[in-house]
């Protein structure tokens, strides 16, 4: 069995300083930690390396030369049998269950990022398409976010999408808004 750490969009350090302490947390109970590219900053590869049994990562279209040069566009592995491959960018959200299945039809399941915004689908094909979010970056989310998953036995189970508190200049602006 594997526990997976998923994350995406961390844009270190355009969108935040420092990756989340929850998320950080997780770093020594994850078997594989799976970054689905928009590093940025070449700190944050070198302390996820670091910190990780096996980091599984890809380049995003925000990655410069120095993560290219050391990152794949995809990347795949098989872990206990689950075919996984990780990727940033998929396309527009109408019609990504028959692109990816037609690009990648070798796969159980696809991790890839770039929107931000956490999706959880599976195709008529069988593959599952997650993308876990920005825990730096939520956009037009209402929260930060990141994803757990177990493989047991060639499956993917316990898929959890954890939200992530407000940073503390978020929770002040909020603060502002409420009259506090």
């Amino acid at each position: 069995m594997f526990r997976l750490l998923l994350m995406s969009d961390t844009h270190l350090p355009k969108r935040a300083k420092e990756l989340p302490a929850p998320l950080l947390a997780e770093l020594p109970r994850a078997d594989v930690v799976i970054h689905a590219g928009d590093w940025v900053d070449v700190a944050t590869l070198d302390l996820l390396e670091s910190r990780s049994r096996r980091l599984i990562g890809v380049y995003g279209n925000n990655d410069g030369p120095e993560l290219r040069a050391r990152l794949p566009e995809v990347a795949r592995a098989e872990l206990d049998g689950l075919r996984l491959g990780v990727v940033h960018e998929t396309g527009a959200a109408a019609g990504r269950e028959r692109r990816c299945s037609a690009r990648f039809p070798d796969l159980d399941v696809l991790v890839f990022g770039h929107s931000h915004i956490p999706w959880d689908t599976t195709a008529p094909t069988g593959l599952r398409l997650l993308n876990p979010g920005s825990p730096t970056d939520r956009r037009r989310q209402p929260h930060c976010t990141y994803m757990t998953a177990l493989v047991d036995g060639g499956r993917l189970t316990d898929v959890t999408l954890h939200r992530l508190p407000p940073r503390h200049r978020e929770a002040l602006i909020a603060d502002s808004r409420d009259g506090a």
